[in-house]
């Protein structure tokens, strides 16, 4: 794996916006969170062009976006490229990006939601990259976050020796108030408690693989392009998926799944990771958590895989770093999951 030098504060980082031009609708959130990453973190910032671009120019111009990330890549002065927001289209990049250049200058890059697009593709061909906030998503609401995940931040990305043991937040939230409400701005909806930590619906030994994933809506875009990943890719490979903004219905979420079992997919990986999904009621969780066990194990037959629910990625806050195409390991006795390995350069 190509793997990214590690951050540190003072590290400049680059601000993208791939996918949607929420910055220039909401300028008041976005600039919070760069004073976040600023004040928080120690980064410098460094704004791209399409950082503040308008939605409509963004829309009308991919090749623009993608000449943002390029950019980021070539100059040897950034450290890191972060995410605005997500988006729905950013697979339209895909075409412009300069993979030969961005993987003869390995740096680290992180979003979530659309930005799967490219995560997973520089991931599949041989980049680590990192599932994770977004400055208006995730950096902007640091303060109002349970510490523990301020901790998170500053000890995967600077500190912490690795293996590193993942730890389950012990609150969390659905979202955040009205951006346009300046009085609560950074502020986030309802916490709710965690005291069980992540649900294993299945498994019954520790298994290791390479991360890989995103949001699952995302990926259905870039199935049977030549962006999606051959068949053996999938061999070894720990998977990782969550629910968009968008609510999809458990029995959505199946036919998603279904592709995957019919790809061969569920007899090839070892095992399956979902985020905890966004807006659901704990009747809606039951039924998701139903409908996964009944494709994977009972349509597929892969009764034995370890399957992790809940987990904190995705669009719940607070978020952790994943890192696609780290080593982990699931283990469902104990309900721990692992790093195994850096995932930065040693």
């Amino acid at each position: 794996m190509i793997k990214p030098k590690r951050l540190k504060k003072g590290s400049k980082i680059a601000i993208i916006s791939p996918s949607n031009g929420l910055p220039y609708l909401f300028p008041e959130i976005y600039e919070l969170g760069l004073k976040q990453m600023q004040e928080v973190l120690g980064f410098e910032i460094i704004e791209m062009p399409t950082a503040r671009m308008a939605p409509e120019e963004l829309y009308k111009n991919p090749q623009l976006r993608a000449d943002d990330i390029n950019r980021c890549f070539a100059d040897d002065c950034i450290d890191g490229v972060i995410t605005t927001i997500g988006g729905y289209e950013s697979i339209r990049i895909l075409p412009y990006l300069n993979v030969e250049l961005i993987r003869s200058n390995p740096k680290f890059i992180m979003g979530f939601s659309d930005a799967t697009t490219f995560l997973a593709y520089l991931n599949k061909l041989g980049m680590i990259t990192f599932y994770g906030p977004s400055v208006m998503a995730g950096f902007a609401q640091i303060r109002h976050l349970p510490s523990a995940y301020m901790e998170h931040l500053h000890s995967f990305l600077f500190t912490s020796p690795f293996p590193y043991n993942y730890k389950p937040y012990q609150q969390w939230t659905n979202g955040y108030k009205d951006w346009g409400n300046l009085d609560t701005l950074g502020e986030c909806k309802t916490f709710h408690d965690n005291s069980t930590g992540w649900n294993f619906l299945q498994g019954e030994v520790k298994v290791q693989g390479e991360l890989w994933g995103g949001c699952i809506e995302v990926l259905e875009f870039m199935k049977s392009t030549s962006y999606w990943v051959d068949k053996s890719f999938w061999e070894g490979k720990i998977l990782f998926f969550e629910t968009s903004e968008e609510k999809p219905s458990a029995m959505e979420v199946g036919y998603m799944l279904r592709n995957y079992g019919m790809q061969g997919v569920f007899s090839k990986i070892n095992g399956v990771m979902f985020g905890r999904p966004k807006d659901y009621s704990a009747a809606e969780k039951e039924e998701l958590n139903k409908i996964i066990t009944d494709v994977i194990s009972g349509e597929f037959g892969a009764s034995n895989l370890p399957i992790a629910t809940d987990v904190d990625f995705g669009h719940t806050d607070p978020k952790l770093v994943l890192p696609l195409g780290g080593k982990v390991e699931l283990n469902p006795l104990t309900k721990e999951i692992t790093l195994l390995e850096n995932p930065f350069q040693v």
